[in-house]
């Protein structure tokens, strides 16, 4: 039987949207958790992503990395990096970094597999693709 390693809260950060999951408190299924929106020209939802890890009961993080075709940082992955560091900071929580190159394009593939539309549900393709990086990163543990 599993042990209760507490729910870990993933994040794909996209330069639009920022798609949200959460484990089951076991740490064997992840769930699309919503998506918060960002504004362009601000800083970073540092504050509202500790809100929702908060009101979610996270006691961890799984942030998505976004790496080159070589696996090399992006300008994005830097601040994904330095976002890491500030969550960790505000909460003492442990926060992981994964490779997510291609989760929101698994995303698109699995709802269009499916017969669905991604038309107007940008923000469910982010949670869906923060879900699958989430799945990902608890296998690599189990």
């Amino acid at each position: 039987m599993a042990s209760d390693r507490g729910r870990l809260l993933a994040v794909d950060y996209g330069e639009r949207r920022i798609g949200l999951a959460i484990s089951d408190p076991t740490g064997i299924i992840a769930s699309p958790a919503g998506f918060i929106l960002r504004r362009a020209g601000k800083r970073p939802p540092v504050a509202e992503l500790v809100r929702r890890a908060v009101a979610l009961e996270a006691r961890g993080f799984v942030l998505g990395l976004p790496l080159d075709e070589n696996g090399d940082d992006t300008e994005r992955a830097t601040e994904v990096r330095r976002i890491a560091e500030e969550l960790h900071r505000r909460t003492g929580l442990p926060v992981e970094l994964v490779d997510e190159r291609f989760t929101t394009a698994a995303a698109l593939r699995a709802i269009r597999e499916m017969g669905g539309s991604t038309r107007h549900r940008k923000g469910d393709v982010d949670a869906l693709a923060a879900t699958m990086l989430l799945q990902h990163a608890l296998a690599r543990t189990s």
